[in-house]
C-alpha cells in the first residue's frame, strides 16, 4: 500500500517533471515502489546517509510513449548503461557517513550480492545516496563517485528535526527538484528514529554533469498521474 502523501508528491513531481522535458537529455523511471522502500531505509537511517544500488530491470522496457512524452527534442537514445529499462528492485548498500557512503570499495562488496545480481557481483548500474539536512545538488564528492557509475546517480535530500549536528544546509548552487515543498516547515511524519521529517527532493544525474529527467512510475513503467 503506498501513503497517500507519497501518491500525491509523486503526482507533483511528475508534472514538474513533464513541464521541464526540455531541459533533460534523457529520462529514467523508478517505480513508486521503490522510493517508498528507500524512503524506508532512510528513515530508519536518519541521521545517517544511506547508499542504494539498483540495477535495470531487464524484462521492462520502458514504454514508448512515456519516453516521447517527458523527453524534448534533444534527447540522448545512448547516454548511460541500462537506459531504456525501468528501474529495477533497490539495495540497501551502506550507511554511514559521507566518506564511507560515497567510497564504497569494490573488494568490499566484490560477490557479496552475486546472488541478487549475477556476475557483476560488486557492483551495481544505477546509484542513490541520502543528503541528510542538505538539498539534493552533488557536492564534489559526489560527483568525484559518479564517474564510475555506468547507469546514472540519484540524490534524496532529506529535511528533519531536531538536527542535532547536521543544522539545515540551504546554499547550495544547482537545479532543486523538490518531491514535497517544506518552505513553512509541514510535518510530513515522524521518523522510527525520532526525527520529524520536514521536506524531501531528489535527483538524477549522469557523470558529465548533466541532468536525467526522472518519472516516478507503477510497476510497468506507467508514470503517476
Amino acid at each position: 500500500m503506498i501513503p497517500e502523501w507519497i501518491m500525491n508528491a509523486a503526482r507533483e513531481y511528475n508534472n514538474h517533471s513533464f513541464e521541464n522535458r526540455d531541459s533533460y537529455v534523457a529520462v529514467l523511471l523508478m517505480p513508486i515502489k521503490n522510493l517508498v522502500k528507500i524512503l524506508d531505509w532512510t528513515f530508519q537511517s536518519l541521521p545517517d546517509e544511506i547508499l542504494v544500488g539498483m540495477d535495470p530491470d531487464p524484462e521492462i522496457l520502458n514504454p514508448t510513449k512515456v519516453e516521447k512524452k517527458y523527453l524534448g527534442d534533444e534527447h540522448n537514445i545512448d547516454m548511460f548503461a541500462g537506459q531504456g529499462y525501468l528501474l529495477g528492485k533497490p539495495h540497501l548498500v551502506n550507511r554511514g557517513n559521507s566518506y564511507e557512503v560515497h567510497h564504497v570499495p569494490e573488494e568490499w562488496v566484490d560477490g557479496i550480492f552475486a546472488k541478487d545480481r549475477g556476475s557483476r557481483g560488486g557492483r551495481f548500474t544505477h546509484w542513490l545516496h541520502t543528503h541528510p539536512n542538505a538539498p539534493a545538488i552533488p557536492s564534489e564528492a559526489d560527483a568525484d563517485a559518479s564517474q564510475w557509475t555506468e547507469g546514472t546517480d540519484m540524490i534524496l535530500g532529506v529535511r528533519f528535526t531536531p538536527e542535532g549536528h547536521l543544522p539545515w544546509f540551504e546554499n547550495a548552487d544547482g537545479v532543486r527538484r523538490q518531491l514535497t515543498e517544506n518552505d513553512d516547515l509541514t510535518t510530513l511524519g515522524r521518523a522510527r528514529t525520532g526525527h520529524l521529517i520536514h521536506g524531501l527532493e531528489i535527483i538524477c544525474f549522469h557523470r558529465s554533469g548533466l541532468g536525467i529527467n526522472l518519472v516516478l512510475t507503477d510497476d510497468k513503467g506507467n508514470p503517476i498521474e
